[in-house]
């Protein structure tokens, strides 16, 4: 929102998500809308306003310590999606053109949050089990 931190980045898909899980409904004010974008694939100016919160046991999320806007949600475990970042759509200067392909944590939707169109929808415990993460460890 201030341009401290600004990227630039090569995308490797035109497909976003929604995650509806409470822990990124707080951080966003809605569903964190997000697009899977490997590391090796960003440039960041200003990397030194970033500022990263381990928000659970297996995952961070970064925000911009002048604004505070949020921007991207990290899986930290050893584990294949640690080499991606999950931007935050808002964080793009030009969203137009991408495809709405998942929901995930869709048993955390609240009911007045309706997407029209068919996509994939995950249940928490799919996603948890996809991660290899017992049910009791928690939040996103």
């Amino acid at each position: 929102m201030c341009g401290a931190v600004r990227f630039s980045a090569t995308l490797t898909s035109a497909e976003f998500g929604a995650c509806h899980c409470e822990m990124c409904r707080r951080w966003t004010g809605s569903a964190l809308l997000g697009i899977t974008m490997p590391m090796a694939n960003i440039t960041w100016q200003g990397a030194e306003h970033i500022r990263r919160m381990q928000s659970s046991d297996w995952a961070e999320r970064a925000n911009c310590d002048t604004c505070g806007s949020a921007l991207y949600y990290h899986v930290t475990l050893d584990d294949p999606m640690a080499d991606n970042l999950e931007l935050c759509l808002g964080a793009l200067d030009d969203a137009s053109g991408l495809s709405f392909n998942r929901e995930i944590y869709i048993d955390h939707k609240p009911d007045s949050f309706a997407y029209a169109g068919e996509r994939e929808r995950l249940t928490r415990a799919q996603i948890l089990a996809q991660l290899g993460i017992s049910d009791k460890e928690g939040q996103a």
